[in-house]
């Protein structure tokens, strides 16, 4: 039971993720580079928040006081998110100070990198990172030995794990998107809304175990921060059209000529 658990949970926080790696990352090296890029961003933004939190518990001269600890708490994943958005605007602007030297090295000769394509990557790199610290230990736990939910707490602490990591990976993704699009055109209201929205969720997974007063809402952003990437990314309603009418065709044609 534990094993099944395990994958299942696996599959629900990584799935997704692991197959946009598949289908549009892992031939292109270039995409690679950047992606892992974005990783190790994330990774510094998780190093200097720790610090800081390390700092700010030893300050508090290990105070056993619960609402002083619930306090620390707040701030330092309110803190974290903020510098996280810092790391995402500084891997931003490194990327365009390096745009032309990554075009040198691209399957593509003579063509620039698209800022789109950037940001989506840079996007998955920040989530894959950021799902896999969330989901690693609770992943190892889901082995065993132990049972959920035994002395009262909630049975459904593996799966809303995983469904919240899978939402934090997508809208790692998303907020990417956006964020770069609001940077290119220098839109700061853009900037300010993806860094409120971010706020919002990582305040949304304090009211845990609460599950249902965090994930609906949790979702709800995911889908207005997809459909807001969509139409940055350059998408549109005649896309989606043209896309819908490209499928159907194929079908169309083979009852028409039966």
């Amino acid at each position: 039971m534990t094993l099944a658990v395990f994958f299942g949970c696996a599959f629900i926080a990584f799935g997704p993720a692991f197959a946009l790696f598949v289908f549009t990352i892992v031939k292109d090296p270039l995409r690679i580079i950047i992606l892992i890029a974005g990783a190790f961003f994330w990774l510094l933004s998780l190093l200097l928040s720790s610090l800081v939190w390390f700092i700010a518990v030893k300050a508090s001269n290990g105070a056993q006081d619960p609402t002083l600890h619930r306090g620390l708490l707040i701030f330092g994943v309110f803190f974290s998110v903020l510098l996280q958005e810092v790391f995402r605007f500084a891997y931003y602007r490194l990327l365009r100070k390096a745009n032309e030297g990554l075009a040198a090295i691209s399957d593509e000769d003579g063509l620039d990198i698209s800022v789109r394509q950037m940001a989506y990557v840079a996007g998955l790199g920040f989530g894959i990172m950021s799902g896999a610290f969330s989901m690693i230990n609770i992943l190892s736990d889901s082995l065993g030995p132990g049972t959920v939910g035994i002395f009262g707490d909630s049975q459904y602490y593996f799966i809303t794990a995983a469904l919240m990591t899978l939402a934090l990976t997508l809208l790692h993704t998303f907020w990417g998107v956006v964020f770069f699009e609001g940077c290119e055109k220098s839109r700061w209201w853009v900037i300010a809304a993806v860094v409120a929205l971010h706020l919002l969720v990582a305040g949304l997974s304090l009211l845990n175990p609460l599950y249902e007063g965090s994930l609906p809402p949790v979702y709800g952003i995911m889908l207005l921060m997809a459909v807001w990437a969509f139409f940055s990314s350059g998408g549109s309603l005649h896309n989606l059209s043209a896309l819908c009418t490209r499928k159907t065709q194929p079908y169309t044609r083979y009852i028409m000529n039966e």
